[in-house]
């Protein structure tokens, strides 16, 4: 998990720079393209097949993941990069909140309640830490990234626990993130072809490589 953070940390370093460039549906298609290319050859060198039980989980998995990767792309072109991060990062306070929320929601007696109360007050303490380190760089111009980066946030807590479930279902690592890889492709290609695409521009175009596979290696450990 710690590898996994620092690679999705370097590649929000690329991002930022290719998003001088590119738009946030084109950094997710190449970012999906080049890891389906890398994923088969690593499926094979593993002897995994690719044949899942479960096609409907990796399509809502591709679903949630990919909303989460543009909104978080999309932050981080308008945003400070620090603040973008702050904000994507807040998926595990949301995840908190999810547990936290299911907990109260299924007790019937006020004795348990209490004891979720330091989780409580440490979910909290999160929130009010993500938005003291926003207020220094938020202003009037930012309020859709701003919004964008809470969103990808929020959405990376439902990818965490996808990710979790087909991991329950006996899904490999590799071939989730293969799955995914496809998806994030179909749904950047098809936001191109609405949105438009930028000609290929030295040396914007040389961060994309480095995303698709800095983004690969982070999924594999995250996995």
């Amino acid at each position: 998990m710690v590898l996994g953070a620092f690679l999705f940390a370097t590649m929000g370093v690329c991002i930022k720079f290719a998003s001088d460039h590119f738009n946030s549906f084109e950094i997710v298609a190449y970012r999906g393209l080049i890891g389906v290319v890398f994923l088969i050859f690593l499926t094979r060198a593993r002897g995994v097949s690719l044949r899942t039980r479960v096609p409907m989980m990796h399509l809502w998995r591709s679903v949630v993941g990919v909303t989460a990767l543009l909104t978080w792309f999309y932050s981080i072109s308008v945003l400070p990069l620090a603040t973008s991060m702050t904000l994507n990062y807040m998926s595990s306070i949301w995840i908190a909140a999810f547990l936290l929320g299911g907990a109260l929601l299924l007790q019937k007696s006020s004795a348990p309640l209490r004891q979720q109360g330091p989780l409580f007050v440490t979910v909290l303490a999160g929130f009010a830490g993500v938005a003291m380190v926003l207020r220094p760089t938020f202003d009037e111009q930012q309020v859709l990234g701003g919004l964008s980066g809470l969103m990808s946030g929020l959405v990376s807590a439902l990818v965490y626990l996808q990710v979790a479930a087909l991991s329950r279902a006996g899904e490999p690592e590799s071939r989730t993130v293969f799955y995914f890889s496809i998806g994030a492709a179909l749904f950047g290609l098809a936001g191109m072809a609405v949105f438009g695409f930028n000609a290929w521009h030295w040396p914007s175009a040389l961060w994309l490589l480095p995303i698709g596979l800095l983004a690969v290696l982070g999924q594999l450990c995250m996995t």
